[in-house]
């Protein structure tokens, strides 16, 4: 029996089906990611799974006597409870020992501590709560004595995380897990969740967690299950060719219907046997052939405002709230067309540097110049400001009746909703009805609608499925503003980015020429290469070390690296190219200067992305 099966499970919500007769089975130490299109029901299917809510039919077996963890995207936590007491509020045996001998010592129950001592040692539960802060210090959940109803959503989800981990179940299920960590946790959660044999289905949009944690994907697509054992690129090559098989059979079988329609046309409405076996093959392929569509892609394409010679520049900018420094006399000048990346760990001030960038936020000391032709489209994390009884079109229809796209061409509300995959009949319902993932596609929407030039997104990928974020990097990929990013999805970043704001703490800011996953690598080589005398004492736990393997091939990781370097190194000689001219015929002495550094720092930028793709190419093929 498998540790988990669904036999013919169907939800609806009014006219609206996420799915029927669906069949889905986990077999023990299977650790596979679920993905399916925003909308078609991924965060209820959990919910049916951790016993939340109730499918209309069908049915959910577990193996007997499993536990099964569940962490929510919003934990349900009694608000006056404190981090502390969520989580001793456990089903785990051990937490729960734990609490009862705590409480026994405070009533200083030397009899009922007598017998927890016995329970305590059969449980080998000594080490529980040690374990339990560094778990919690890990996702930096400090105050443990306050009120988990003062508790941002990010550190809410942080304590469930924490309680999960220590319950230990045998079945995880993970509803976005990597949602409100910075890169540090989802590095630190990646080691967690791949030390045992743990059994988890996780949704999640994070495609290097995905690839670092799971052996196996699980797609549902139009009520059928798909399963991949393999990583992300193994799924979407063989997605690629499941797709490519569905669209030839929807060809063939559009050129069937187009003969056999012009036969039922012709028929007399007498009909023999045979000509009504063949006019009911006829419906029945007209009707498989309707669940077969070529897949569309989002269109994002909008005008962008015209982009002047300056852009944004920041002059020795300080900010600190009390003690805390957040930065120190930064300076820096943004370019035409640059893809910055903001990384750094939770309370750096990455999001205040994004609300300095926009004047929301002002700077203790020096100075932030914007150029005129400056027009921001800013991507907050909680910026979604929706009416719930307000309908989708009447909110977009208030930003702007009418868009202009790229191309010139003039399309109304209702069509860019379309392009944005709101079907018409989306298009009515009340936001509150949408999905969390599709709320976050509308708000996406109506920041683009305001043709930005420069670009900002902080957290960006928070619900978006896959599929959507896919086509949101293709698009970033082709857009020609100025473009600043806060994630936590490294997949995102290294993709779209080339060039790294690290804010370090303490208000030191480095500024890197390159994508994060190749300056955290550099800073591994750092630490793995320091001199002997600053080594960590003997007495302090080593880190662990991998052996080093010979290498054969790219990882994924690198895959995605080099497919980048071949569109940034064109990129980049094309600039050159632009600059060399431009000195030819320049003879303002700023707008020379100008040219001179960045025609520098364009030449360095080759030269190491040159290299680099040189030393990748040699393990392609």
């Amino acid at each position: 029996m498998n540790f988990l099966q669904t036999e013919k499970l169907h939800k609806s919500y009014g006219d609206r089906v996420l799915f029927r007769d669906l069949d889905l089975s986990l077999d023990q130490g299977d650790k596979m990611a679920l993905i399916a299109p925003n909308g078609k029901g991924k965060s209820t299917l959990m919910n049916i799974l951790a016993g939340l809510e109730h499918p209309d039919s069908g049915r959910v077996t577990f193996r007997n006597d499993i536990r099964i963890g569940f962490l929510p995207q919003d934990p349900p936590f009694d608000p006056q409870s404190s981090a502390w007491d969520c989580i001793f509020d456990s089903g785990s045996e051990v937490a729960r020992t734990v609490r009862q001998y705590e409480q026994a010592v405070e009533r200083s129950d030397t009899a009922g501590m007598q017998h927890l001592l016995g329970e305590m040692d059969r449980l080998h539960a000594w080490g529980f709560e040690s374990r339990a802060k560094e778990i919690l210090g890990r996702l930096q959940i400090t105050e443990l004595d306050k009120p988990v109803g003062t508790f941002s959503g990010g550190q809410k989800k942080r304590v469930a995380l924490a309680k999960l981990l220590l319950d230990e179940p045998d079945l995880y299920l993970l509803d976005e897990p990597t949602n409100h960590l910075d890169i540090d946790m989802v590095e630190w959660l990646e080691e967690e969740l791949n030390t045992g044999k743990k059994t988890i289905l996780m949704v999640t949009h994070d495609r290097y967690f995905l690839d670092d944690v799971c052996n196996g994907i699980i797609e549902l697509d139009d009520n059928n299950v798909y399963y991949y054992k393999g990583d992300y690129a193994y799924y979407l090559e063989k997605r690629a060719e499941r797709r490519a098989a569905q669209q030839s059979e929807y060809d063939s079988n559009q050129n069937i219907l187009r003969r056999e329609l012009e036969w039922v046309r012709r028929q007399p409405k007498a009909r023999g046997t045979k000509s009504k076996s063949r006019l009911d093959a006829y419906y029945n392929l007209k009707d498989e052939t309707k669940r077969v569509r070529e897949e569309k892609g989002i269109e994002m394409q909008v005008k962008m405002q015209h982009l002047g010679s300056k852009i944004v520049e920041l002059i020795k900018v300080s900010k600190s709230y009390g003690d805390k420094v957040l930065l120190d006399k930064f300076t820096y000048t943004f370019n035409r067309g640059e893809r910055i990346a903001i990384a750094g760990a939770n309370g750096t001030g990455k999001t205040t540097l994004l609300n300095m960038l926009v004047g929301r936020i002002q700077p203790d000391a020096g100075k932030i110049i914007v150029g005129d032709t400056i027009q921001f489209g800013f991507y907050e994390q909680n910026g979604m400001k929706f009416s719930d009884d307000e309908r989708v079109i009447e909110h977009v229809r208030k930003i702007a009746e009418v868009v202009e796209t790229a191309s010139g061409q003039k399309i109304s509300a209702s069509q860019m909703l379309t392009r944005f995959d709101f079907p018409p009949d989306r298009q009515w319902i009340v936001i509150g009805k949408l999905s969390g993932g599709e709320k976050k596609r509308l708000y996406l929407l109506t920041v683009l609608m305001q043709n930005p030039n420069f670009l900002i997104l902080d957290e960006p990928t928070n619900d978006l499925d896959i599929l959507t974020l896919n086509k949101l990097e293709e698009f970033l990929l082709d857009y020609p503003g100025c473009l600043v990013v806060v994630s936590h999805d490294r997949h995102f970043m290294d993709k779209i980015c080339d060039h790294t704001f690290v804010l370090e703490g303490k208000g030191q800011v480095r500024v890197y020429p390159g994508n994060y996953t190749r300056y955290r690598a550099e800073k591994l080589h750092e630490k793995n290469t320091q001199p002997a005398e600053t080594v960590k004492p003997a007495t302090e736990k080593p880190a662990e070390v991998r052996p080093a393997k010979e290498k054969i091939k790219l990882s994924f990781k690198e895959k995605m690296e080099f497919e980048q370097l071949e569109s940034d190194i064109p990129r980049l000689e094309a600039e050159k190219k632009e600059l060399e001219q431009a000195l030819g015929t320049t003879s303002d002495g700023n707008e020379l200067t100008r040219i001179s550094e960045r025609l520098g720092k364009i030449i360095g930028e080759l030269d190491e992305k040159s290299m680099r793709w040189l030393e990748l190419s040699e393990f392609i093929g």
